[in-house]
């Protein structure tokens, strides 16, 4: 014996008397629930932060002026950095370039060696002139 099971259907209309649905006319504006004033309450303090937000961006930023100042340098800095050997990176790529620029490199250290420090007399000399640029960089006079 086989059983055979058998699915009815059942059709349920819609009841507008029953007291979960609104019997106004399609289209009204539904006047707000008393549960809703916590949302009135966000939304009034979400403008009121949007309509000071510049009046904080400013207070912040004059309070942290150098910090903000100092953050930036370091950014640019790290950009000039990554665009330089981005630069040689590509000059590098041409084929006569790099062997033009080492050269150049060895000609400006054996000058260098030859100008400053071959002769005590010369070494002394450029001694001297860092001494002179770190008490310029440094700010004291001697």
């Amino acid at each position: 014996m086989e059983s055979q099971e058998t699915t009815t259907t059942t059709t349920v209309g819609l009841n507008m008397e029953s007291p979960g649905l609104s019997t106004e006319a399609p289209g009204a504006i539904a006047k707000p629930s008393p549960a809703d004033k916590p949302v009135q309450e966000w939304l009034e303090i979400g403008k009121d932060f949007l309509s000071k937000i510049y009046d904080y961006i400013g207070e912040f930023i004059s309070d942290n002026e150098k910090l903000l100042v100092n953050l930036l340098l370091i950014f640019l800095a790290v950009i000039v950095v990554k665009v330089t050997l981005a630069i040689l990176g590509a000059i590098n790529d041409f084929p006569l370039l790099s062997p033009l620029f080492e050269l150049i490199g060895l000609g400006y250290t054996a000058w260098f060696v030859y100008r400053y420090l071959w002769k005590e007399s010369s070494r002394e000399e450029l001694k001297e002139e860092f001494k002179a640029l770190k008490s310029q960089v440094m700010g004291k006079n001697q």
